[in-house]
């Protein structure tokens, strides 16, 4: 075993680049190339099948059914010149993942053969077998019928001879089977509680776009390593293996000079990504070896959620073009750098102006400050939730730990924000204001351009920071569909802006105040209510735990607690007076996440009971037999004392692989058994908590039996490639 693992580096690192055949021309030319954007609808549709689309776009309309037949038309004839010969309707079902179900474009007609073509119907609804989709109890499995339906405002695509349509995803009934129905009607009902509040300061605001970001990172590994880990392939992560000497205390892999054939990788998926519309901009090495991240330009953040699934789907398929396997997890490897999304979130009215971003005057200032102080209140209120949003198994091992944020729901300000809100907060009184006061205020609101956008820091242990234009949320594990925290943050802030546009409004009517001190009043209190939240400093120390328990901030570490925020009695009714999601429709999000928490530590404890038992202990057997006879032969050679002395460490490591040898083999034992019991538990909640309690327990002390094996074990038949290994392909 232990020669095919070297057979199988040897390989990996005399193994040339991939030569990458890339278009000659500028990456202009073929940009958006498999993307039915508004140009090419311009020049495949009518006039009048044109207005009805971009319209259904970008003012809410619904589309007209009666040109349903014209856009399929026109979307059939250039998705065919495109080299298409199939359709899906493209979705994102609550796995986690994408999903499709391609037809052939053509119809069979008796005596003439077949016809492409492709109706109106079926571009604007299918109906997929739903059965073995996850529903959290929202129907039964003989109950299969489900309907994806097309959502014109994100565009379709080609992608190896298919033509996708973004769809929709609901049950017979019309339950959400998806995360895109849900966030789209989150973004709707924060688009018209953002106006509201715009109108206050400019009565010409009609929309509010949320814009998005997503700093995606990830792991590479190569195939032939992959290949020999059962574990990597089967849960993503490696269940065993000793520290490497070397990992990432020296930082000289971050930002350092991207190797050859990763970078062949990069360009190549690159490529990919921008003939499907995805604007790509940045690239660098990640903290860990073997660990990078790629971040596109800020986009609508519907089409940003669309564009980061299907961008995690490119980067897995190219990857296997350069013998790599890409790896999501947010904890692939013990003790180094984790993986996250950080979700760079912000808010863009109509008329051009970033809600997130100072302006050159007061009035745009004061709207600035309106929405940072929303924002932040809403975090205030909402921390359990937002927690919940991002919380699963593999994010539950990396918050905390080697640059990712803590648990603890903080919003970092900077210094100059902090001082600003401060300032507000001492000065606005309950009373009217004075002319000089109000100048006063006035003139330190406005001074902010002066210290923005580059007034605050980076922290990295941050789960929420203002960073100059946007909040970045950087919680959010690197496998996630984003889809899930943005609907909570979308939520909340519409929820906190709608209660401030009410307050405003009593503060005129009841206090007889006009608009700029009732603006600034309800600031006031909104600041020294939500004060709690904000936090600068190192989000790791003793120090801040303590300071957040005694701020009343919650610190929730582990995964089905946290989860539990989604039904509790305040989170069901902030979404349904929202409209975004039902109460029976939150129940069955929180019934599945406990569903693929249980698994997920049952598939794991099933990869590490194999490998233990049929991988590990034999290969330790045989090391020990081979110094039991070496044992042997001293003594043969050597009399008494003398044998003693030459055979002692070698009798303590026999002792030590015994010793550790048993614990792992009853551990097993001890740990399936525990499994049985959780196995016949029917109460979801009660089921997990066992795994949690009594399973996922084993996983870490068996694990260490075997670190510890691993470091005695003659290293050429040890079975499994190493850290060292690993983390350090060419």
């Amino acid at each position: 075993m232990g020669v095919i693992r070297f057979k199988a580096l040897d390989e990996a690192l005399s193994r040339n680049p991939v030569e990458v055949k890339l278009p000659s021309v500028k990456t202009s030319e073929y940009f958006g190339v498999n993307v039915f954007d508004c140009r090419k609808m311009q020049e495949y549709l009518s006039l009048e099948a044109y207005k009805c689309v971009t319209d259904s776009i970008y003012k809410g309309t619904k589309l007209d059914r009666k040109v349903a037949n014209q856009i399929a038309s026109g979307m059939k004839a250039w998705a065919i010149e495109r080299g298409a010969t199939h359709y899906t309707h493209w979705f994102h079902p609550l796995t986690g993942t994408t999903a499709e179900k391609h037809d052939a474009f053509f119809e069979s007609y008796q005596g003439t053969g077949v016809i492409e073509n492709f109706h109106g119907g079926k571009l604007v609804q299918q109906e997929p077998d739903a059965s073995s989709f996850p529903s959290g109890g929202m129907r039964n499995t003989f109950e299969a019928r489900g309907y994806t339906a097309w959502d014109p405002s994100s565009p379709a695509f080609v992608m190896e001879n298919t033509l996708c349509i973004p769809s929709v995803f609901v049950s017979f009934k019309g339950d959400s089977l998806d995360y895109k129905t849900p966030l789209m009607k989150s973004l709707a009902n924060l688009d018209g509680a953002a106006v509201e509040v715009c109108n206050l300061f400019d009565r010409n605001v009609e929309r509010v776009n949320v814009t998005l970001g997503c700093e995606q990172e990830y792991f590479l590994v190569d195939t032939a390593l992959y290949n020999a880990r059962p574990d990597l392939k089967l849960t993503e992560r490696t269940l065993m293996g000793h520290s490497s000497a070397k990992d990432q205390q020296l930082a000289d892999h971050y930002f350092g000079s991207i190797p050859l054939r990763v970078a062949s990788y990069m360009r190549d998926f690159e490529v990919e990504a921008y003939k499907l519309g995805i604007p790509v901009k940045t690239r660098h090495n990640e903290v860990a070896p073997n660990q990078y991240e790629c971040a596109p330009v800020f986009e609508e953040a519907n089409l940003a959620v669309d564009h980061n699934q299907l961008l995690m789907t490119l980067m897995k398929k190219v990857a296997q073009r350069h013998n790599f396997q890409l790896l999501l997890h947010e904890k692939p490897y013990k003790g180094i750098n984790g993986s996250g999304k950080h979700c760079n979130w912000s808010m863009v009215s109509d008329t051009g102006v970033n809600l997130l971003s100072p302006g050159k005057t007061p009035k745009n200032n004061l709207l600035f400050i309106t929405f940072l102080v929303n924002i932040m209140k809403s975090v205030y209120d909402n921390q359990d939730l937002l927690r919940a949003s991002i919380i699963s198994l593999g994010n539950e091992e990396r918050l905390g730990a080697d640059e990712a944020p803590p648990s603890i729901m903080s919003v970092f300000l900077g210094d100059q924000m902090n001082s600003i809100l401060d300032e507000i907060e001492n000065r606005v009184t309950e009373h009217k204001m004075t002319p000089d006061m109000k100048a006063e205020l006035k003139l330190d609101v406005g001074k902010i351009p002066e210290l923005l956008p580059d007034n605050t820091d980076r922290n990295r242990t941050s789960p929420f920071a203002f960073t100059g234009n946007r909040f970045e949320f950087r919680a959010v594990g690197s496998s996630a569909n984003v889809s899930a925290p943005l609907i909570v943050l979308n939520t909340i802030v519409a929820d906190q802006l709608k209660r401030f546009k009410k307050d405003v409004d009593k503060v005129i009517d009841t206090k007889n105040r006009k608009k700029d001190e009732a603006i600034f009043q309800v600031l006031k209190d909104l600041i020294a209510r939500s004060k709690n939240i904000r936090f600068d400093g190192d989000g790791y120390s003793r120090e801040w735990e303590e300071e957040a328990k005694r701020r009343g901030l919650s610190n929730i570490k582990d995964s089905l607690s946290a989860l539990e925020a989604i039904v509790s009695r305040q989170v069901k009714k902030l979404f349904i007076q929202n409209r975004v999601l039902s109460e029976r429709e939150l129940e069955a999000r929180y019934g599945i996440n406990l569903e693929k928490y249980t698994k997920k530590i049952q598939i794991e404890a099933r990869v590490l009971g194999d490998l233990s038992v049929n991988h590990i202990l034999p290969t330790v057997y045989r090391y020990q037999n081979i110094l039991i006879e070496n044992v042997k032969g001293l003594k043969e050679l050597f009399p008494g004392d003398e044998y003693s002395r030459l055979a002692a460490q070698q009798i303590e490591t026999i002792k030590e692989i015994s010793e550790r040898a048993s614990i792992v083999k009853s551990e097993v034992d001890d740990m399936i058994e525990e499994r049985k019991k959780a196995n016949i538990i029917k109460d979801p909640m009660e089921k997990a908590r066992n795994y949690s309690r009594n399973v996922k327990p084993y996983l870490n002390s068996i694990r260490y039996q075997i670190d510890h094996l691993e470091l005695i074990v003659d290293d050429g038949i040890w079975p499994l490639p190493k850290y060292r290994e690993l983390l350090f392909t060419k």
